[in-house]
């Protein structure tokens, strides 16, 4: 399918789609038409089951994304009851997409492009990556973006980048220490690192790897006892062959040589 401002590939051979935000010339800050490719996009790759998991890169060596376009007209409804989030759109899991995400960041990402990082499974990011929220900076309250991103790294850095704004730009290597990003590599490498973990999670069952996406994700919102309760039903669900079940059909599995942990 031909999008104007996103790229989306798929590659059957080794289960894994690539989605790019395909507007370097303007930073990759996204508009209605991005929003609504973006959804379409995270339809699309749901629906295919050639497709094991996601790597979300964006094009240019600049900005992964600048957030919404200002210049650019959303088009939000005349009620303020009636507004838009426009993550809604941009956010794989707001899309229902269980299916494991691993982001790729290079140059600026900033504002709403949080909507990418906080909902992707495994973020990673180039040396020149920098994170920041330019909301109050412009005058405006920060106050959708930070929610996933207090997932990601608590309440006190959480705070620490709303409130300073454009004056303080998060590091990779600080990225790295406060658990943004789980891996920093060069800039050159970045696409092709990306890909190799998406192969490797791509290569292994993916009604495991999607449950548990879902299981993890769906625990976030609910107490812990409730989240161990649903997650219980989800293990029977995405674990047909239980250890009876196991050891009828395959006696000797208890005395089958395991791999060795790594501390």
């Amino acid at each position: 399918m031909t999008f104007e401002t996103i790229l989306l590939e798929t590659d059957p051979a080794d289960h894994v789609a690539t989605v790019t935000l395909n507007r370097p010339e303007r930073l990759n800050a996204f508009n209605r038409t991005m929003c609504e490719e973006m959804a379409e996009a995270w339809r699309l790759v749901k629906a295919d089951d050639t497709v094991h998991a996601i790597v979300l890169r964006a094009a240019g060596d600049r900005a992964f994304s600048a957030g919404l376009d200002i210049k650019s007209a959303y088009g939000q409804p005349e009620s303020v009851w009636h507004h838009e989030d426009p993550g809604e759109l941009l956010s794989p899991k707001w899309q229902k997409m269980w299916k494991p995400v691993i982001c790729a960041v290079q140059g600026m990402c900033t504002a709403g492009a949080f909507y990418f990082v906080n909902e992707s499974d495994v973020v990673i990011c180039a040396e020149d990556a920098t994170f920041f929220d330019s909301h109050v900076s412009a005058g405006l309250v920060s106050a959708l973006e930070p929610v996933g991103l207090m997932r990601r790294v608590g309440l006190g850095d959480t705070l620490r980048i709303a409130l300073l704004g454009n004056d303080e730009r998060v590091s990779a290597a600080t990225a790295l220490r406060i658990g943004l990003v789980t891996e920093v590599v060069p800039a050159e490498h970045l696409w092709k690192r990306a890909h190799e973990i998406a192969v490797l999670v791509a290569a292994k069952p993916p009604a495991a790897t999607q449950g548990t996406v879902k299981a993890i994700w769906e625990s976030l919102d609910k107490p812990y006892r409730a989240a161990m309760e649903q997650n219980l039903i989800y293990t029977r669900l995405g674990n047909p062959l239980g250890t009876a079940q196991l050891a009828a059909a395959d006696p000797d599995h208890r005395r089958r040589p395991t791999a060795p942990r790594i501390r």
